[in-house]
């Protein structure tokens, strides 16, 4: 039999939910799967190992009930005024679109997500990160209001770059990331109905090559990577090359997706906003270099603390893979784009 089978049962669910949301044409269809992904990724958070899962669970609970409730009220809305005024129907996307905000943790509905993350595994965090978020983004892209979408862009950015900067646990650090990566979904998704889908597919695998390093050796704080880097050079290496990469630095990986949405923005004339995008992204750019700067720079070899190092063989092969993706995977993309 296999162990906590249940968890693989309300998985299928999870991933059943959103697929029935992604693909439905009846809004009211759309609320049923994002109920049956809401309560089916519940038990998915719960950890005994985590004294914390139970709090972050309900809080999560809490604003996405609220948010469901808003979600249905909207559709209700919607079918009543249908016929009767155009601008309440506008009115009424903006609910909508503001729903999906506040279930996806986009600024600045972001209160709840920081917090969240912080009592939870790394397992639950990286689906919190990524597939909670495809659903809503898609419903989202759905019904678009250009000027609102700038201003979210806007303070996605500002609350995801500066939350960060003073953050000392990695879950939240992570967390601000996430809502400054949401900005450039976003972003490309007011340019180009597919390019946010191609930003949010590269985010998905960088942010797993992280949250990988980071399961395998248990940290949750910069402190404690003080010690893991300074025992293994290897590691030091992987992590600064993994963290530039989600940074979108080039020549790395993480850059290509950027690097589209730049091309797009430019074309519509979006100086502006681009402007303030990319300084901005530096910042994030700043506290990714945080947690491998004592690695980098500093020496620490007698801790307080003992450190055990369980990071396999096969861990570090498949790391080896990670590390080429993403340090020749924007001059493999060069050379198709050169070669078609």
């Amino acid at each position: 039999m296999i162990k906590n089978s249940y968890k693989f049962m309300f998985f299928l669910f999870m991933i059943m939910g959103s697929l029935i949301a992604i693909s439905s044409t009846s809004w009211l269809n759309i609320w049923m799967g994002l109920e049956i992904n809401l309560l089916s990724f519940i038990p998915l958070m719960m950890s005994t190992k985590n004294l914390f899962s139970s709090e972050s669970s309900l809080k999560y609970f809490l604003i996405q009930a609220l948010a469901s409730a808003i979600f249905l009220f909207s559709i209700i809305l919607f079918y009543l005024f249908l016929n009767f005024k155009i601008y309440l129907m506008y009115y009424n996307f903006m609910m909508i679109s503001s729903t999906m905000m506040l279930k996806s943790g986009t600024a600045p509905f972001h209160f709840w997500f920081p917090s969240v993350m912080e009592g939870l595994t790394w397992n639950s965090n990286f689906m919190l990160m990524t597939w909670q978020k495809l659903a809503p983004l898609m419903i989202l892209s759905y019904c678009l209001s250009l000027n609102m979408m700038i201003f979210i862009i806007l303070f996605s950015m500002i609350f995801g770059s500066l939350g960060g900067i003073n953050q000392t646990s990695l879950r939240k650090l992570m967390a601000f990331s996430s809502i400054n990566h949401l900005g450039w979904m976003i972003s490309g998704m007011i340019n180009n109905e597919n390019i946010w889908l191609i930003y949010f597919l590269f985010y998905s695998f960088l942010n797993f090559s992280i949250i990988f390093m980071f399961n395998n050796f248990k940290l949750f704080n910069l402190n404690q990577t003080f010690k893991m880097f300074n025992s293994n050079k290897f590691m030091k290496t992987s992590m600064f090359i993994l963290l530039l990469s989600l940074g979108g630095l080039p020549p790395f990986l993480g850059f290509f997706p950027k690097w589209m949405i730049i091309e797009l923005m430019i074309k519509n004339n979006l100086f502006f906003l681009l402007m303030f995008m990319l300084f901005l992204t530096l910042i994030t750019l700043y506290f990714y270099l945080r947690i491998s700067y004592s690695a980098l720079l500093l020496n620490h070899i007698n801790m307080n603390w003992n450190y055990k190092n369980n990071f396999l063989i096969k861990n570090i092969n498949f790391l080896m893979i990670i590390n080429f993706i993403s340090l020749s995977g924007l001059l493999i993309i060069n050379f198709v784009f050169l070669f078609f």
